[in-house]
């Protein structure tokens, strides 16, 4: 049998490069994607150098050509796709009318137009891989909408929505598609970041713990399946009071982390 494949956008640094590390280390062939080449070649050299398997490739996640050539040069090396991690993605903080509106938008294409074109694209390799799995990086401001990150919640909001449809579209295909939610993560994504709340909750999680926890929830299918994946204690408290509390708690909770 061929090694099982992982196919990783935002692969050059963070969280994605933390998890194409591990599942290298783990005897995955390893497909590592982003925009930034200097990164990439950085990633490949620490994956070979350890004795693992890496194909690079320059991705911007927001075009379909550059997809459709990536996956046909991956699908044509490894032959199967195991895993899609979307991971790819960006943000912008500060008051919703002081963002110019080419960056809400530009957030918009990549968080979640990069997240449909890519699993769109990857489908007929997904689909011949029995047991495939996509993970799609939320987060945890999408439980509730937080003051200073309106659109990057959104489209997080969205790719919520997208990660339930798809699990249910694709269990005929065996393709589980799943999300992971970690809090604050100290990435160069965060660097300078200062909303209330992160300066109410901090920044607790590195990129490995995000790229752990996205190892363990891919070694789980149990009998009743699961969706979402809190990373991190602040996340899972977050969840569970969205999900039990009364709105206007929940409401509550989030004005006062967020000062506003």
């Amino acid at each position: 049998m061929s090694r099982p494949t992982v196919f990783i956008t935002g692969a050059a640094a963070g969280i994605g490069r933390a998890t194409a590390l591990l599942f290298a280390e783990h005897g995955y062939d390893v497909g590592a994607y982003d925009i930034d080449e200097v990164g990439l070649t950085r990633l490949a050299g620490d994956i070979t150098g350890a004795g693992g398997t890496v194909r690079t490739g320059v991705l911007d996640v927001t075009d379909n050509t550059h997809w459709a050539e990536r996956l046909a040069e991956f699908g044509a090396d490894a032959g199967r796709l195991d895993i899609l991690i979307n991971n790819a993605g960006i943000l912008r903080a500060g008051p919703f009318e002081s963002i110019e509106l080419a960056a809400h938008h530009a957030i918009i294409e990549v968080n979640i137009g990069g997240v449909i074109n890519g699993t769109h694209a990857a489908f007929r390799l997904l689909r011949d891989t029995p047991g495939a799995q996509v993970v799609n990086l939320c987060s945890a401001s999408a439980i509730y909408g937080q003051p200073e990150l309106a659109t990057y919640g959104a489209t997080k909001s969205a790719v919520k929505s997208l990660t339930e449809a798809l699990d249910l579209e694709w269990e005929q295909h065996d393709i589980r598609v799943i999300a992971v939610w970690p809090m604050f993560v100290a990435t160069t994504m965060v660097d300078g970041l200062e909303t209330a709340s992160t300066k109410s909750l901090g920044v607790r999680l590195t990129a490995q713990d995000v790229a752990t926890g996205i190892w363990d929830v891919t070694r789980k299918r149990g009998r009743l399946p699961k969706v979402h994946y809190e990373i991190g204690a602040q996340a899972k408290v977050l969840a569970a009071a969205a999900k039990y509390a009364p709105n206007w708690a929940v409401r509550t909770v989030n004005k006062y982390f967020s000062a506003s």
